[in-house]
């Protein structure tokens, strides 16, 4: 029998509620006074943004280290602000004390898209910024001759302007580990700390190949393949369209291949839409030829998912979207088409090219039933192997053209995915040629020109 006037007692009881409360307020302190060190960082970086992390990325992988970087900084107890490289204006440049840029290249040494506007207002004037301090990451691809072509570019305009270098441009071949590790140790040693976070990427995890078939017999281009796998242990992974996976294949497992995804979870596998890759002597490249004839249905595939958030809908969910493509280049289109159908958004135009009509409409019959549904009501279509005027599909704009304007002034997206060589280049040349240069890097800063191209 419990006596609720023994004083004794009363007070014991107390003790025991006031501990236990403690027990649970400290966690949340904790977490409140790690929130205000968190504001009070970004308050002070923004009264005094003395470091600016500034990063141009086409795929994603500078946005990455960039928002890892800054973290680091963080952690070390320096005001740094995040800045994607088109946003820097003149005055940022003239007031900062430290920049560190990280920037990928886009093909043969150009811009990223996220920077084009930068390079052709900024890096074409000169600039006095001897008060600068800066350093340089340069991610690219060594397959390329002009190899971080960008990232030496911008390098070289900053020394020319006056600044001075930290230490020598780090260039990384691939996402190649070592390099991104020096990286990381003179970044450590500037900021006086060696608690960075943790910069590995996810591991690789085991999928089933699920399903194969080639989507066109009989083409005169190389053979292209609808590949459906699921994850062997635990639940489908969540992703949204206009992401990419990447595959490490047996034979060359240090360098992962990047494919879109043409699906979307609802469709309970990832599906991918990969290209033969055919060498001069006849052997396949190593994760296509693995992908499209070593592998059998029921292997395991060695696959991780990575955010592209430069090819995402996102802001532009309720736009209307004028999606542009070439050969496998409709993997990234369907994922969208499939998460427009979704949502019932029913305004969105299709501009595809290919080889033949009979051999190379790859999903025919599923933009047929998107056409029916009112969910595909334009659709423009070019055939490079069967004549006509209109071969490929930047051909198209320009008969188009007053449509195109129309679409852009209801405020309308743009996305093209496809080939870097030709198709790329050339839609870009036809939509400059339409728009004005001008215009169209004002649509990519805006979020509404984006491109997917390898």
């Amino acid at each position: 029998m419990i006596l609720t006037n023994d004083p004794l007692r009363l007070a014991l009881t107390a003790a025991c509620f006031i501990s236990y409360g403690l027990v649970c307020l400290a966690p949340w302190l904790r977490q409140r006074r790690k929130r205000r060190a968190h504001a009070a960082g970004d308050a002070a970086a923004a009264r005094a943004p003395g470091w600016i992390v500034a990063y141009a990325s086409q795929t994603g992988s500078a946005e990455e280290l960039a928002g890892q970087t800054l973290e680091t900084l963080r952690l070390a107890g320096i005001p740094a602000r995040l800045c994607e490289l088109s946003a820097l204006k003149e005055k940022d440049l003239a007031g900062a004390e430290r920049i560190l840029f990280l920037v990928s290249t886009y093909g043969e040494g150009d811009a990223p898209d996220a920077a084009a506007a930068f390079a052709a207002r900024i890096m074409t004037r000169s600039l006095p910024l001897a008060q600068l301090h800066y350093a340089v990451l340069a991610l690219g691809d060594m397959s390329y001759v002009n190899y971080c072509g960008f990232g030496r570019a911008l390098d070289r305009w900053l020394q020319e302007q006056g600044a001075s270098s930290l230490f020598e441009r780090v260039e990384v071949n691939c996402n190649a580990a070592p390099a991104i590790a020096a990286w990381r140790q003179q970044l450590s040693h500037l900021a006086g700390t060696s608690d960075a976070p943790d910069w590995s990427a996810p591991a690789f995890d085991g999928w089933r190949l699920a399903a194969r078939r080639q989507l066109n017999h009989g083409s005169a281009g190389a053979p292209i393949f609808h590949i459906e796998l699921e994850p062997l242990q635990g639940g489908l992974p969540d992703w949204q369209s206009g992401d990419l996976v990447q595959v490490a294949a047996p034979s060359d497992p240090s360098r992962a291949r990047e494919y879109s995804i043409a699906s979307v979870p609802s469709d309970g596998r990832v599906h991918l839409l990969v290209r033969l890759h055919l060498h001069v002597d006849g052997s396949h490249g190593h994760a296509s030829g693995w992908l499209c004839m070593q592998a059998r249905p029921g292997d395991t595939v060695q696959l991780r998912l990575r955010q592209h958030r430069r090819f995402r809908l996102e802001a532009n969910a309720g736009r209307p979207l004028i999606l542009i493509g070439n050969g496998s280049g409709i993997a990234g289109l369907r994922g969208h088409l499939r998460t427009r159908a979704l949502s019932g958004q029913g305004r969105n135009w299709l501009l595809f090219g290919e080889r033949q009509l009979a051999h190379d409409f790859h999903y025919r019959e599923e933009i047929a039933a998107w056409q029916a549904a009112g969910q595909l009501p334009a659709l423009d279509l070019a055939w490079s192997r069967d004549g006509g005027p209109q071969r490929y599909v930047q051909d198209l704009l320009p008969a188009r053209a007053q449509q195109l304007h129309a679409w852009l002034a209801d405020g309308a997206a743009i996305y093209v995915c496809g080939s870097l060589e030709g198709m790329a280049a050339g839609v870009d040349q036809a939509l400059e040629a339409l728009l004005g240069r001008r215009a169209l890097d004002r649509l990519a800063e805006q979020g509404r020109y984006r491109r997917d191209v390898y």
